[in-house]
Parts: structure tokens; C-alpha cells; sequence
């Protein structure tokens, strides 16, 4: 593994059908439940409404985040950064940037679910604004575990 810089320059762009590799790659380092390459081909090549966007240290992709913008509701699908970006304040970098975006686009507000068990990430949503708005009993099919419901006006 390369060894990573403490700080980067950080870049923004969308992901294409040319990114779904990768994609899936830190998905897979990132979640017990990854999605399937299909799940983002459909959404990348197929969902009108969603929007990937990958961030980049020192043009090498860190991580990314895919947001539905559906009229004048953003819901966060998905946000994660490979092991080695993590504790960099990238995530959060990038969720301001996901929110900002949004916003231009006419979102008025932002939704999520995250793990009840995930203190980290409730952390960095309730830094941004986000407030707890309910539970999805057993959304997590891994464990079964609860998620927690978040939402934020833009």
C-alpha cells in the first residue's frame, strides 16, 4: 500500500461508467454489505435522479458519494472513502461539497440512513446540521441492525 500524504490537493468530479471498478472497489473496503456492480451501473447509466461525485487526493480517487436529487429532496445513497483517506476530514469535505451541490440544484432538503451503531459518521452528519428524524427497524440485512433516519434543510 502507498503511503499517503497528510495533506492533498483535493478535486471533485463526476463519476462515469468508466469509474464503476472503483466504485465497487471501496465499497468493498468500506461496507460489510457492498453494492453489486449492477446497483451503480443502473444508477450511473440509467437513474436520471442520481449523482455520483468522487473525491480525489492528489489525483488518486479516495472515495465518493451518491446523492438522488429527486425535485426538492436530496437522499444521500451512499458516501465512503477507502481505509487509508480516513481521519483526514475528507469524508466531511466531500459531504460539504454533495450538500452545496445539491443545493444549487434546487434541494431544499437532505436525507440518509446510517447504522444506530455508528458514532463516527452521526458525529460528522450532526456537525453538518443533520438531525435524527426516526429509525428503519432491521434496514441493515447483514445483522439486522437498526438505521438511524437523518435529515438536514439546505
Amino acid at each position: 500500500m502507498n503511503k499517503i500524504p497528510n495533506t492533498c490537493d483535493i478535486s471533485f468530479r463526476r463519476a462515469t461508467e468508466f469509474d464503476i471498478k472503483r466504485l465497487v472497489e471501496i465499497e468493498q473496503q468500506a461496507f460489510t454489505v457492498p453494492w453489486p456492480p449492477e446497483a451503480f451501473y443502473n444508477d450511473i447509466v440509467h437513474n436520471r435522479f442520481a449523482v455520483y461525485i468522487m473525491i480525489e487526493c492528489n489525483l488518486e480517487v479516495a472515495g465518493y458519494c451518491g446523492v438522488w436529487l429527486v425535485m426538492d429532496e436530496a437522499h444521500i445513497t451512499n458516501i465512503a472513502l477507502l481505509p487509508q483517506f480516513r481521519g483526514r476530514k475528507l469524508g466531511e469535505t466531500l459531504l460539504r461539497k454533495v450538500m452545496s451541490l445539491a443545493k444549487e440544484a434546487g434541494a431544499l432538503t437532505m436525507t440518509l440512513e446510517v447504522r444506530v451503531s455508528n458514532k463516527s459518521a452521526k458525529s460528522l452528519y450532526k456537525k453538518l446540521g443533520f438531525q435524527e428524524g426516526g429509525i428503519r427497524k432491521n434496514y441493515y440485512t447483514d445483522n439486522y441492525e437498526d438505521a438511524l433516519v437523518m435529515w438536514v434543510n439546505l
